[in-house]
C-alpha cells in the first residue's frame, strides 16, 4: 500500500513528467495502431494516469493528437531530417546520410512501422482541418529547411541551376513515398532504391551553373 501511494504521489507531484509520459505513450500508440484505433483508456493505462490527470493536460483526444503532432512528430522530423541536413557539408551529403541512417535502423530492427508524419497525415488530414493544418505545417517546415540549406550551397557557388523549393518537395515526396512502400513491404528495399536513384540524379540537379563558352 505504501509503495502504491508513493508512486501516486510522484505522479501527482510531477505534472510536467506526466504530461511528457502521456505524449510518449500516445505517440507510440498512434504509430503502432493509429489514432482512431487508440482509445483514451489505452493511453491512461500505458501512462499509469487517471482520467482526471489526463484531461487536466489534454481535455480531449483531439487536443492530445494535436500535441503529439506538434511536440513529438515535429521533433522527430527535426532530429531525423532537418538537423543532419543543416549540419552537413552539402545538402546532397546530408540527404544521403539521412537515408543511410534510416535504412540501417530499419535493417537492424527487421520491421517497418512507417514515418509517424506520413501515418498521421494519411489518417487525419481529411478528418479535421486542425489536424490537416498541423500536418501541413510540419511538411512545410521540413521542405523549408531543405530549401534553405540548398540556398546556402548556392550562395557558396554550387547548385546554381536548382530550384530550392521544388528540389525540397522532390526530396520529401521521394522519402515519404518510399517509406510508405517500405511499410507495405516490411522491408527497407524501397528506401534503398530511392536513395540510390537520388545519389545518381542529385549531381546533375545540384551541379554548379556552367559559365557560357566564350568563342574567340
Amino acid at each position: 500500500m505504501t509503495e502504491r501511494r508513493t508512486r501516486r504521489q510522484k505522479r501527482t507531484n510531477d505534472p510536467d513528467g506526466l504530461r511528457r509520459r502521456l505524449l510518449d505513450v500516445a505517440a507510440d500508440a498512434f504509430q503502432a495502431h493509429g489514432y482512431h484505433a487508440t482509445s483514451i483508456h489505452d493511453i491512461m493505462r500505458g501512462a499509469g494516469a487517471t482520467g482526471g490527470a489526463l484531461h487536466h493536460h489534454f481535455p480531449t483526444k483531439k487536443a492530445l493528437g494535436l500535441a503529439v503532432l506538434r511536440e513529438r512528430v515535429a521533433k522527430a522530423v527535426e532530429e531525423t531530417w532537418i538537423e543532419p541536413v543543416q549540419s552537413a557539408r552539402q545538402t546532397s551529403e546530408g540527404i544521403l546520410a539521412v537515408f543511410g541512417a534510416i535504412i540501417a535502423e530499419l535493417d537492424g530492427r527487421g520491421a517497418v512501422s512507417g514515418c509517424p508524419l506520413n501515418n498521421l497525415a494519411l489518417e487525419l488530414s481529411l478528418a479535421d482541418p486542425e489536424f490537416r493544418d498541423a500536418v501541413h505545417g510540419i511538411f512545410e517546415g521540413w521542405r523549408a529547411a531543405i530549401a534553405e540549406r540548398l540556398r546556402r550551397d548556392q550562395a557558396a557557388g554550387a547548385a546554381k541551376n536548382a530550384d530550392p523549393a521544388a528540389f525540397a518537395t522532390f526530396v520529401v515526396a521521394s522519402y515519404s513515398g518510399a517509406m510508405a512502400m517500405a511499410k507495405a513491404e516490411q522491408s527497407a528495399r524501397p528506401l534503398r532504391a530511392c536513395a540510390q536513384q537520388l545519389a545518381s540524379v542529385m549531381p546533375a540537379l545540384l551541379a554548379p551553373k556552367k559559365l557560357p563558352r566564350v568563342v574567340l
